[in-house]
């Protein structure tokens, strides 16, 4: 392929024969929505064959994204569909889903039925500064993130009559206090509390985790941080920038790799400041970026947006 970028719109089912008469062949009140993540290496007809599937079973496509980067011989897609879970039960969906990875030599073909699958479950783990901690409760409790949080794990320890700790007594959230030092970061402990995790959380958790606690747990962790520019290091970034008179701060959120705060990137998010901003208002603008960077990077890791690219990058849908 020479594109660099091929994107299908939601107008791709019409060009594969996914018309009007799809849409009302399913029965409103059965409708079950899908997702489908493929990546493989570049050949022709993987599209067809992918829409070939998902009508065969009477599903109708409602919109694809398509890339294919410039001289990678790599194809990646991310498809939306709707179905009848009686016409297409779920696990015939992950037996033709099957068939075509092997057809295509698929490095990943992942399917997710929301309405079906169990959510992902999640640990936080935190050190003191809280405020992505608790916007990610709250945002759980409200329903707009699709995880499950199992566990709260902290190096800091919060009193009974905190807001945290209320919060999490009221719903049924084990806390956990696990006091680090440079010696014993407490890995071994942490590894045991988040066995049964699909996934962790890093919310503004203030220590490092060694490349054997990563290689130990094996799945993904996503990191946020501040991106002050130019970068300010150690002890109290946002006032080095304020008293710095910086003009622009953002936050990061990224999978943590052994290399610190270097990991393929997820979200990123900017906002402009001013000499009307006193340290109040600069600090609270960097928070609330980070609160929202990494609360859109779960979830779109959980609507399977986000794939590996090249070494050190992610394909983001």
């Amino acid at each position: 392929m020479n594109l660099t970028q091929r994107r299908v719109s939601s107008r791709i089912p019409q060009v594969f024969g996914f018309g009007r008469s799809f849409k009302s062949s399913l029965d409103p009140s059965s409708i079950t929505h899908g997702i489908h993540v493929f990546q493989c290496p570049d050949a022709v007809g993987i599209v067809a064959k992918l829409s070939e599937c998902i009508a065969s079973r009477g599903g109708n496509i409602l919109g694809a994204d398509i890339f294919v980067p410039q001289n990678k011989n790599v194809f990646y897609s991310r498809s939306e569909f709707i179905f009848d879970p009686v016409k297409w039960p779920r696990v015939q969906m992950d037996e033709d889903f099957l068939r075509i990875s092997k057809m295509f030599d698929a490095t990943r073909s992942v399917v997710r039925v929301p309405k079906l699958d169990p959510k992902f479950k999640i640990a936080v783990i935190a050190s003191k500064q809280e405020h992505c901690l608790i916007d990610l409760l709250h945002s759980w409790q409200d329903g707009r993130l699709p995880v499950d949080i199992t566990r709260v794990i902290s190096n800091h320890d919060r009193g009974p009559d905190t807001h945290v700790i209320r919060f999490l007594e009221r719903n049924g959230i084990p806390y956990h206090y696990l006091h680090t030092t440079k010696e014993n970061k407490r890995e071994e402990e942490i590894l045991d509390l988040v066995q049964n995790t699909d996934f962790l959380v890093l919310a503004r958790y203030m220590q490092i985790l060694s490349g054997k606690f990563l290689q130990s747990y094996g799945k993904d962790i996503i990191n946020i941080h501040h991106g002050l520019l130019p970068s300010f290091k150690g002890g109290n970034p946002s006032k080095q920038a304020f008293d710095a008179g910086v003009k622009l701060i953002g936050a990061t959120s990224h999978f943590v790799t052994e290399e610190l705060d270097a990991g393929p990137i997820i979200e990123q998010m900017v906002e402009r400041v001013s000499h009307r901003d006193n340290i109040q208002s600069f600090v609270r603008k960097s928070e609330n970026l980070e609160k929202q960077c990494i609360a859109k990077a779960i979830k779109s890791y959980c609507e399977l947006r986000v794939l590996p690219y090249e070494e050190n990058k992610t394909v983001v849908f």
